[in-house]
């Protein structure tokens, strides 16, 4: 006798000013729809009176309406009432990815790695790049590779075809894996919330060319990495995710960017999972992450 098919999963996720009975209409309206919910996450923020809620959940067995209806019915009974911020994700639906890199392809490579495996919950739409180092890595893995130089005075133009592919593959996330170069202005704010950069740093921390050497020059006894989402503001968007890991005065600049790099593979995985799984409220310059 055959199983019958799992009935599919879906994650709500809202924010909406703290009051009174929110987790309340949540769970009633879910239970009085028969969806039975499996996972629940709930953060209410002092500092900004906001609350946060993530929730899976799945037919109960009785008969959950279809999804469209549903959303319809939480709109009006649950929604409006808490002027909610909310979205209904199909759980098993991978979140479309477009990874941009240069010629540091350490984190590109993990990325890889992790999605060829299916540890990672994306799919990946293509790589960009203004180099081609890391041509011969993606064609390995099946994955198209777009080669975007920046020519004098013209990256905006090579912005805007960054922007073309990533309409034209229907993704929903740009990777930043170590692509050394600053976004415009109007680029953050095309991609705002929908960018995650890694920095070489535990920020705020040592900024610009070779953060290793200065880090040793200074003789820091921890370093680290970074994930964030981009903002105008370089380096200064929500964090994500950081990771340290304790040295000492006999490691070289070499073994000091060996650790850093490790490091940042693990960062930006995380941060990009979190990402794709719904888990990830910006908060003002702050980040709320419900796991």
């Amino acid at each position: 006798m055959s199983t019958p098919p799992a009935s599919p999963s879906y994650i709500l996720t809202l924010a909406c000013p703290d009051t009174t009975g929110i987790v309340a209409a949540v769970s009633g309206f879910l239970a009085t729809h028969h969806a039975l919910i499996t996972e629940a996450h709930h953060y209410d923020d002092p500092f900004t009176n906001t609350s946060f809620m993530r929730t899976v959940f799945h037919d109960n067995g009785l008969g959950m309406p279809a999804i469209t209806e549903l959303k319809t019915r939480f709109a009006e009974q649950v929604a409006q009432r808490f002027a909610m911020q909310w979205q209904f994700h199909e759980a098993s639906r991978k979140c479309r990815a477009l990874i941009a890199v240069s010629r540091h392809g350490h984190c590109l490579n993990s990325i890889l790695h992790r999605w060829s495996t299916g540890t990672l919950p994306i799919d990946i739409t293509g790589v960009v790049s203004n180099h081609q180092d890391m041509k011969s890595l993606c064609e390995w893995h099946r994955v198209p590779f777009h080669y975007l130089p920046i020519e004098p005075g013209k990256k905006r133009e090579q912005e805007t075809k960054i922007a073309a592919i990533f309409e034209q593959d229907r993704a929903e996330l740009l990777v930043l894996a170590r692509y050394m170069q600053v976004l415009s202005d109007q680029a953050c704010q095309d991609f705002a919330g929908r960018a995650i950069n890694i920095h070489h740093s535990f920020l705020p921390g040592f900024k610009g060319a070779k953060p290793y050497h200065q880090a040793h020059e200074r003789g820091v006894k921890l370093i680290g990495a970074t994930a964030h989402y981009v903002t105008p503001d370089l380096d200064e968007g929500p964090i994500i995710e950081q990771e340290v890991e304790r040295v000492d005065h006999t490691l070289p600049p070499q073994d000091l960017a060996v650790i850093g790099s490790e490091l940042e593979n693990v960062v930006l995985n995380r941060a990009i999972k979190w990402h794709a799984e719904r888990r990830i409220f910006v908060n003002g310059s702050r980040t709320v992450i419900l796991r």
